[in-house]
C-alpha cells in the first residue's frame, strides 16, 4: 500500500490481484447477492483509490481495507432497508426440516442465521470468522473498541446458537 500511496500505479494492480477475491467472499457473505458484491467490491477498491492519502503509513492494510468494504455494505443496507426488512420477515423462523441437512441446507441455514443478526453483531461474525481477521483487526475494520467488538461478537454467537439449535439436533 505505501507504494501505491507514493504513486506505483502497479502496486494497486498488486493490492487487488491479492485482495479482490477475499474481499469478494466478505461481500457475498454480507449480501448474499453476487451481482451487488461485485458493484460493492468495485466501489470498495474505487474508495481506496480516492482515500489512499488517509491511509497511515506504519498501520496494517487488510484491516483498513475491509473496513472501507464494511462502510460499503452498511451504506449499501442502509439504501435498502425496507427491502432487507421484508425479506428477512419472509424467513422460515421455526421449520423444521424432517431429514437431516446436507452441506447445502447448513450453508443455507446458518446464512438465513446470519441475516437474522443486527448488523453490528453480523458483520464482525463474518470479519471475524469467515474472514480470518483477529478481533484487533475486526475493531479497527469496524471503528469500535476491541472490548466491544467481543461484546458483539458473544452475543451475535450466542442468538445464532438459538437459531440454529433445531439444526443441529437433528444432525446429531
Amino acid at each position: 500500500m505505501e507504494r501505491f500511496c507514493d504513486g506505483d500505479a502497479r502496486a494497486f494492480d498488486a493490492l487487488f490481484a491479492r485482495y479482490a477475491a477475499p474481499i469478494r467472499g466478505y461481500l457475498l457473505r454480507a449480501t448474499g447477492d453476487p451481482a451487488t458484491a461485485e458493484d460493492l467490491l468495485q466501489g470498495t477498491f474505487l474508495s481506496l483509490v480516492r482515500a489512499r492519502g488517509r491511509f497511515l503509513r506504519g498501520h496494517f492494510f487488510r484491516p483498513w481495507l475491509y473496513a472501507i468494504a464494511t462502510n460499503a455494505v452498511r451504506d449499501h443496507l442502509r439504501r435498502r432497508r425496507p427491502e432487507v426488512l421484508t425479506e428477512l420477515g419472509e424467513l422460515p423462523t421455526d421449520a423444521a426440516e424432517p431429514t437431516p441437512p446436507s452441506d447445502a441446507g447448513l450453508k443455507r441455514a446458518v446464512r438465513d442465521a446470519l441475516a437474522q443478526l443486527p448488523a453490528n453483531q453480523r458483520e464482525v461474525i463474518l470479519l471475524h470468522r469467515f474472514e480470518g481477521l483477529s478481533m484487533a483487526e475486526v475493531a479497527e475494520a469496524v471503528g469500535a473498541s476491541e472490548a466491544a467488538v467481543k461484546v458483539r461478537a458473544h452475543r451475535g454467537y450466542e442468538r445464532l446458537r438459538q437459531l440454529l439449535q433445531g439444526v443441529w439436533e437433528e444432525q446429531a
